[in-house]
């Protein structure tokens, strides 16, 4: 006989209080799996849109869910509420881009100029 796989009903919170990606998932979903589910069901009206599964940080428990692991691996409470929903908070948070200060920039260009002076 086969056996039956743990399935678990997830709904997403963001930022705004909105609920996404409202359903029942299997134990053996990837992290990784859901964040790309997120992005492609993100409402467009919002004023923040993760525009990659790195945007987007999910946590439950108050911990972090790593894109490597499963929802088992996450381990992400099976049962304990017969016929209840887990709510999971959806953190969008772009990685960030170094960008250099104006300051470095002038330092960058003085460096790079000639200082030369022709009397």
């Amino acid at each position: 006989m086969a056996e039956v796989e743990d399935r678990i009903e997830l709904k997403f919170r963001i930022y705004d209080g909105t609920d996404i990606g409202h359903s029942t998932y299997a134990s053996s979903t990837s992290i990784a799996t859901l964040k790309q589910r997120l992005v492609a069901e993100w409402p467009q009206d919002k004023t923040v849109i993760p525009k990659s599964v790195n945007d987007i940080k999910l946590i439950h428990a108050g911990k972090i869910l790593e894109n490597s692991k499963t929802l088992a691996e996450s381990t992400i409470l099976f049962g304990d509420l017969s016929g209840g929903i887990i709510t999971m908070i959806v953190v969008v948070q772009p990685p960030v881009v170094k960008k250099k200060s104006e300051k470095n920039q002038e330092e960058i260009a003085k460096q790079t100029s000639c200082g030369c002076v022709i009397l």
